[in-house]
C-alpha cells in the first residue's frame, strides 16, 4: 500500500467561502429549525454510515444550554457507544492553549510577540539558511515564520504515524530533536509572507514558554488555564501513552491510502512526537468551556484577544489567527476555532467569535476519504442545515470545488 505524504494544511475547519454568500458579522447566527440539532444528528450519522468511520461524539454549548450527540461506537469489538465524558486526543487543538499562554505572558510584560526567537532561544534557528533574528514569536503563532514542518519529513512520519508506528509508538522525542529535523530543509522564502502551516512553529513556541517562565508549556497551561477553568478532563500526557477513562479506541489506517488498508488500535502512543504542537487530551465539554472563556475575554485582556483574532488570509474564505483558524460557512456565519488530527483521532473545536455558540466533536478514527462529511457537521450545527451537494459518488469533483473547497485533513 502506498503511504500518503504528510502535508501540513489546515484540517477541515479551513473552508472556502461559498460563492455569492454575503459576509456577516462574526457574531451572526443562522436561524435554527424547531429541532435545532436534527441536522447535526444527520451529519454525525453520515460520518459513520457514509464515511466508514468507527464512531463520533459531539458536544454543543449555546444560550439554550448544552447538547450531546453521537453515532457509531467507541469500541467496535464490544459495541460500546461513545459517551459525553469521553477523553480523546485533541492533537493541534493544543496550539490554541499554547498561543493563549504566550499572549498572557505578553500582557504581563514578560515578553513581546514581536521579540525574535533569537532573543529567547539564541542559536536555535541557525544553519541551512535559517536565522532566528528574522522570526518573531507572532510569526510562529500565525504560521508566517517560514520554518519547515518537521512532520513533512518522510522518515520521521513513517515511524511516528505511518507503517513504522506499531514499532515506534512508545518512542520519546525532545523539542530540540524535532526542530533539528525541520532545519534539515531551508526556510520558505520570505518569512512573514503567505502563511504555511508548520508544527515546528509550536514546538518552538513551547520552548519559549519554558525559557520565559522556567516551567514547561504543559505546567503553564495547567496553572493558567486548566485549573482556573476547572477543566477536569484536560491534561498533557508527556511521555505517558495512556488515555484517562472513559475513552474510545483510537482506530488508525496508519495513513495508508487504500480503502482496505489494515486498521490498527492506536489508542496508546507517546505524544512527545507532537509535544507543544499537539499532545492535549480533553473532552468535548472541557473544550467548549475553554473556547467560550477565551472568546468572552476571561483568559486574555482586550488587546491580546484582538491580536489572537487578527486574521492572516490563508486562502479564499479562510485565515489564521494566533493559535486559531477562521472560516465562513455557506450561510455566512463566521466561525473560529482549531482542528486536530493524530493517530486514531480527528477533532474540531469550533465556535462563533462572540463566544455564544460552541461545537466540539471527535472521531475515533483518523481516515477521511470524504472531507465534505466532516465539514457538514460544522455546517449543520451553525447553519441549521447541510448544504446541497452534487453527486456524492464523485469524490474528486467534490474535493476540488472552488465554491466551497475543504482542505482535506492531513497529519497535524
Amino acid at each position: 500500500m502506498r503511504q500518503r505524504a504528510a502535508r501540513t494544511v489546515p484540517i477541515v475547519l479551513a473552508m472556502a467561502l461559498s460563492a455569492g454568500t454575503a459576509a456577516l458579522a462574526p457574531s451572526a447566527h443562522a436561524a435554527q429549525p424547531q429541532d435545532r440539532h436534527e441536522a447535526t444528528r444527520t451529519a454525525l450519522r453520515a460520518l459513520v454510515e457514509q464515511g466508514g468511520l468507527p464512531g463520533t461524539a459531539a458536544k454543543v454549548s449555546d444560550s439554550k444550554g448544552s447538547w450531546f450527540g453521537r453515532s457509531g461506537h467507541a469500541d467496535t469489538s464490544t459495541g460500546r457507544k461513545r459517551s459525553a465524558g469521553d477523553h480523546f486526543r485533541g492533537a493541534s487543538i493544543t496550539k490554541t492553549f499554547v498561543a493563549t499562554v504566550l499572549l498572557q505572558l505578553e500582557a504581563e510584560g514578560r515578553l513581546n510577540l514581536d521579540d525574535t526567537v533569537e532573543r529567547w532561544l539564541p542559536g536555535l534557528l541557525r544553519g541551512n539558511g535559517h536565522d532566528g533574528d528574522q522570526v518573531t514569536l507572532r510569526r510562529l503563532l500565525n504560521h508566517t515564520s517560514g520554518i519547515p514542518n518537521y512532520t513533512d519529513d518522510p522518515d520521521f512520519i513513517h515511524d511516528a504515524a505511518g507503517p513504522g508506528f506499531p514499532e515506534h509508538r512508545y518512542d520519546t522525542h525532545t523539542p530540540e530533536e524535532l526542530v533539528a529535523i525541520a532545519l534539515r530543509r531551508p526556510p520558505r522564502p520570505g518569512p512573514g509572507n503567505e502563511p504555511a502551516y508548520s508544527n515546528t512553529n509550536y514546538i518552538v513556541a513551547g520552548m519559549v514558554i519554558e525559557k520565559v517562565t522556567g516551567r514547561g508549556y504543559a505546567q503553564e497551561i495547567t496553572r493558567r488555564i486548566i485549573r482556573p477553568l476547572k477543566l477536569h478532563g484536560t491534561s498533557f500526557p508527556g511521555t505517558s501513552p495512556h488515555l484517562p477513562k472513559p475513552h474510545p479506541v483510537g482506530y488508525s489506517r496508519l495513513h495508508q491510502d487504500a480503502s482496505d488498508a489494515e486498521i490498527h488500535d492506536a489508542t496508546e502512543q507517546n505524544m512527545t512526537w507532537l509535544g507543544a504542537a499537539g499532545d492535549v487530551i480533553s473532552t468535548g465539554g472541557d473544550l467548549n468551556r475553554f473556547q467560550r472563556a477565551l472568546a468572552k475575554g476571561h483568559l486574555l485582556p482586550p488587546q491580546q484577544l484582538k491580536d489572537m483574532f487578527d486574521e492572516v488570509p490563508a486562502g479564499p474564505g479562510i485565515g489564521y489567527g494566533l493559535g486559531v483558524e477562521f472560516a465562513r460557512l455557506s450561510c455566512g456565519v463566521k466561525v473560529v476555532g482549531k482542528s486536530g488530527r493524530t493517530n486514531g483521532s480527528l477533532s474540531a473545536m469550533v465556535g462563533t467569535q462572540d463566544g455564544e455558540h460552541q461545537l466540539t466533536f471527535n472521531i475515533n478514527g483518523d481516515w477521511l476519504s470524504d472531507s465534505s462529511l466532516y465539514i457538514d457537521v460544522i455546517e449543520a450545527e451553525f447553519c441549521g442545515k447541510i448544504p446541497p451537494r452534487t453527486d456524492r459518488t464523485d469524490r474528486t469533483d467534490r474535493t476540488n470545488r472552488t465554491d466551497r473547497t475543504p482542505t482535506v485533513p492531513h497529519l497535524r
